[in-house]
Formats: structure tokens, C-alpha cells, sequence
């Protein structure tokens, strides 16, 4: 399996091509190819692909868990599949990644929404019987992001993409501190990929309804997965913010989708840095604007937690990264400390 992938098709009418992608001999050289499709649009993509490769069995991914996952790859191994393609948001990708890893096959993405940098990327995030944990999966082999699809998605889930981007800043200074404090090694390949991802995005005037801007947010998304793939795991963008992403998940489950936490955990984390580092206040003030701008919660209340509530999820946050050195670790604030944190957060930037 390849470290990058071998095609990144983002535009009006992409799902139109995959057909021709699939016949890659690269590939798959006989035809036989499984569909994995979620919720929602995927079946009407699988439709375009069995009008090419009427071989090609279509199964049903419930959800983006674990079992779902395990189940998949079970009938990925007894079909004798030589590639499946994994049609849907996040949820459904993940899955297939996932089944695609343990079957030892090459899998397509087409992602129907852009939520988080999942799309395309060496991690697969489930839910199990504890609650939800990353595991380690061969990134996609090619990829596919068709904007008419992207646009009939809920604008909640093509917003969230944007926030797991930005939050690329946080992750990149906490590796960077952890080199600092801990001698944690930096893979300067990943650490570039990552940033240059948040920057192509932070500053972009338009808006979802823009194919240009989306065309950017998938790009960035594909950047990000890249930049794991590069560094070999998660760490170029998964810090502190994916932390607390994480940790509300677990205490607080169903609060908001992973991009919008990813966002609202990275502004918090250039709060911490500005106020006991002395640096990060204008990332602190770029990243809010740019939560604002496309209506991306930047606040607990936004979320519908409490003070309280965001501050317990933070003090439990170091709790689900264990040996991850972030600027929560290199802090180490009692609970005292946090709430007032939280709470200087919310006066000082007007939640």
C-alpha cells in the first residue's frame, strides 16, 4: 500500500469518473470490487458504479462503529474482494478503512461530506463499548469528493471540516512544545503538510455555498490525512483540542460533531497558551474570526454545556490521550484552576 494516494478527484460530477478510477489497474485487475455505503446519499453514488461494474456488491454500513466495522470486514474476506469503496460522510469512511485494514484490501474513498480530515487520512475514529477510540488504518488509495454531493449534504457537517482543519494549528504547537519539553521527535514533513493545510483555509472569504471554498476545505482535509500518513500517526493534528474533543465525547456524548469540537478545543488551547505562555493570542483571535464566520460554535454555551461542564471535560481531557504531551500536560492545572480558565475564557472573548 502506497503512503499517498494515487488519485484526489475534488469537483462538480467527480463520482462520475470513478468507474474509470476503479478499472486503474493499480487497483483492482479482475472487477471485483465491494460498495460500503452509509445513511444517506451513498446508495444513489452506488448506482453510478454498478452502471460500470455490474459485479460490484453493495453492503450497508449502520453506523461508525466498531462491530459495524468488524462485520464489514467479514464479508469483505469471504467475497475475495480486490478493493471496496466506502461511500458516505465520516461515519461510513471510517468503517470502511477499518474493514478495509483488516481485510488487507485497498479502499476508495467518496466522501459525501467534508466533517473532519477522516476523508483521507490513516486513523479511524469508532465507537465501542467504553465509548469512542482512533485506531491506526491504511489510508485511502484514491479518493473522490463530488461538490454536488458535498452541497446536498447538511451545512452542519460540511461547516465541521472546518474546524478540524484549524485546529491543525493547535496540534502543530503542542508537537513542537513536546519537542521542546519532553524531546518528542518532529517529523518537520507532517509538521509543514498540517499547517499549511489550517493556513490555505483560515483566511478564505467564502463560504460553503462557494465550490471554490469547498474545493479548499477538501484539499485541506486531504492535506491533513496526508500529513498523519507522513508522521505515522495522529500528531500533526490531534493535540490538546482533540483531547477535550475526546474527552467530551465521552463524559458528555451527542454534545456536537467531532469538527465543531475540534474548533471550539483549539481556541481554547491558544486561551491557555496566550495566558500562561505569553504567545498564541493573535492564532487565538484568527481561529475565533474564523469560527464565526461560518457559524461554528465558539463557546460552551454554543454547545449547550455549562462552565462547569467544559471545564470537567478538560481536566478529564489528558485522560484519553495517555503518553500524548500537549499544552494540558506541560499546564497540569487542578480543577480549581481550569474552571477559572474556562470562565476567564468565556468574559474575555465575549461567550
Amino acid at each position: 500500500m502506497l503512503n499517498a494516494p494515487l488519485s484526489i478527484d475534488v469537483r462538480r460530477g467527480a463520482v462520475a469518473g470513478l468507474g474509470e478510477l476503479l478499472a486503474d489497474k493499480r487497483i483492482v485487475t479482475e472487477g471485483r470490487v465491494a460498495i460500503a455505503v452509509g445513511p444517506g446519499q451513498g446508495d444513489q453514488i452506488a448506482e453510478h458504479v454498478r452502471e460500470t461494474l455490474s459485479a460490484c456488491e453493495v453492503y450497508r454500513v449502520a453506523d461508525g462503529s466498531v462491530d459495524a466495522a468488524v462485520g464489514l470486514g467479514a464479508r469483505l474476506r469471504a467475497g475475495s474482494y480486490e478493493a471496496v469503496v466506502g461511500i458516505g460522510g465520516g461515519r461510513t469512511i471510517d468503517a470502511t478503512k477499518y474493514a478495509a485494514t483488516l481485510s488487507g484490501i485497498p479502499m476508495v474513498s467518496v466522501a459525501t461530506n467534508l466533517s473532519h480530515d477522516g476523508i483521507c487520512s490513516p486513523v479511524a475514529s469508532l465507537v465501542h463499548d467504553k465509548g469512542k477510540g482512533s485506531f491506526g488504518v491504511v489510508m485511502p488509495l484514491a479518493m473522490i469528493v463530488d461538490l454536488d454531493y458535498v452541497h446536498a449534504a447538511p451545512p452542519r457537517l460540511v461547516r465541521a471540516g472546518i474546524g478540524d482543519v484549524v485546529s491543525n494549528f493547535s496540534a502543530v504547537d503542542d508537537w513542537l512544545l513536546a519537542a521542546d519539553e519532553c524531546g518528542e521527535r518532529v517529523d518537520r514533513m507532517a509538521l509543514t503538510v498540517a499547517r499549511t493545510a489550517a493556513e490555505a483555509l483560515l483566511h478564505q472569504p467564502a463560504s460553503i455555498e462557494s465550490d471554490r471554498f469547498l474545493t479548499v476545505l477538501a484539499e485541506s482535509l486531504v492535506l491533513s490525512g496526508m500529513a498523519m500518513a507522513f508522521a505515522g500517526d495522529s500528531r500533526p493534528a490531534s493535540g490538546g483540542d482533540h483531547e477535550i474533543l475526546h474527552a467530551i465525547d465521552q463524559l458528555f456524548p451527542g454534545t456536537a460533531n467531532h469538527g465543531e469540537l475540534a474548533g471550539i478545543g483549539a481556541a481554547f488551547c491558544y486561551h491557555l497558551r496566550a495566558t500562561h505562555l505569553g504567545s498564541g493570542a493573535d492564532r487565538l483571535a484568527e481561529i475565533l474570526t474564523c469560527l464565526d464566520r461560518h457559524g461554528l460554535p465558539r463557546f460552551p454555551a454554543d454547545i449547550g454545556l455549562s462552565v462547569e461542564q467544559f471545564a470537567e471535560a478538560v481536566c478529564h481531557a489528558p485522560q484519553t490521550r495517555p503518553g500524548r504531551y500537549t499544552i494540558l500536560e506541560y499546564l497540569g492545572l487542578d480543577k480549581g484552576a481550569t474552571l477559572k480558565a474556562v470562565e476567564e475564557y468565556v468574559q474575555a472573548h465575549g461567550g
